[in-house]
């Protein structure tokens, strides 16, 4: 019988491409692995030890635009099992509270004195105007659960938005909860996203957008005929035209990124600013749990942020299971 050492890591993930360079990166160095579907899964609760030595949780937000909607909340209570059998997690169900709810980001945004563009949250259509008349216009309408910009909507005149409620046309999102958000149109066209591992900085890079992107999946296959559109991802990029270049944050960005994801206690994850061309002032608009590396990192980033993800895997598992290391991270 294996010891709990000896166990495969197990990787909970729903997106079928998002995590071959992890597969392939781990395969490199024979470490064992199992891949757990997160749209098709059960657990035993009264089981008292789990098959895996340690968990990789990836379940993202925007799986219900897959039909995978189930992995959304099925995965608050199986991570909260792998914590109670003491099984290490990485992004466990702290971040992944955090992950799933937009309105929880900007608490704890609120609570760190970082500055994101001002926002009501309502959980009723009848609460969406009286809301963004609390704001300057534009505005967008966001569901509090999401992700890749789904859903995302955006109003110039308060007449526009009264006449898509009357219409019946603003959906709430699968927890029947939205964001009412002052727009904030990116100064020099471009947003900044910030990638940590184990809370410190990893990377960063300026994505050029036409001023309408919200949320940028920088390794989604990309489902964008138009190389401009909002949902577009960085997969692609050079293909469809999006500028995406490697930068260096100045020093107070970066130590507030590092600052979200210590007290989030996300492992590895990634959060998007952007600078207002009105006050020259960074607004920080959205978190992501173990988001997804740049494609092409080495080329536009200079090295491969998969490796170092592998190396905080096997230090993660030498420090819980107290194994020699046989390098120093």
């Amino acid at each position: 019988m294996a010891t709990n050492a000896e166990k495969p890591i197990g990787i909970f993930y729903e997106h079928p491409t998002w995590f071959k360079p992890l597969f392939e990166e781990l395969e490199s160095r024979k470490i064992p692995f199992i891949r757990i579907n997160a749209a098709r899964h059960f657990y035993n609760p009264s089981e008292a030890e789990s098959p895996y030595s340690l968990v990789i949780n990836r379940m993202s937000s925007s799986a219900f635009l897959r039909g995978h909607t189930q992995g959304i909340f099925h995965v608050a209570n199986y991570l909260t099992h792998l914590e109670r059998l003491g099984v290490p997690v990485i992004n466990g169900s702290v971040a992944q509270s955090i992950e799933s709810s937009k309105s929880k980001q900007l608490t704890l945004l609120t609570s760190l004195g970082i500055a994101y563009p001002k926002t009501k949250v309502v959980n009723h259509i009848s609460q969406i105007l009286p809301a963004a008349q609390t704001l300057q216009f534009p505005i967008v309408v966001k569901g509090n659960i999401g992700g890749s910009g789904a859903g995302i909507v955006r109003f110039d005149t308060l007449s526009g938005l009264k006449k898509a409620v009357d219409l019946h046309q603003i959906h709430l999102g699968i927890d029947h909860t939205a964001l009412v958000q002052e727009y904030i149109t990116p100064k020099d066209d471009h947003i900044v996203r910030i990638e940590t591992l184990n809370g410190k900085f990893l990377y960063a890079i300026k994505v050029y957008t036409t001023g309408e992107s919200f949320n940028l999946c920088p390794a989604e296959v990309c489902q964008v005929p138009a190389p401009t559109d909002a949902q577009a991802c960085l997969t692609e990029a050079p293909k469809k035209g999006i500028r995406v270049e490697s930068y260096i944050p100045p020093e107070y960005i970066v130590r507030q990124a590092e600052q979200i994801f210590q007290t989030a206690g996300i492992d590895v994850g990634g959060v998007e600013y952007l600078i207002d061309g009105r006050d020259n002032k960074p607004y920080f608009y959205d978190i992501n749990a173990l988001s997804n590396f740049v494609a092409d990192a080495i080329q536009v980033v200079g090295f491969d942020p998969y490796k170092n993800f592998v190396d905080y895997i096997e230090y993660r598992l030498q420090k819980h299971y107290k194994i020699q290391p046989a390098y120093v991270l």
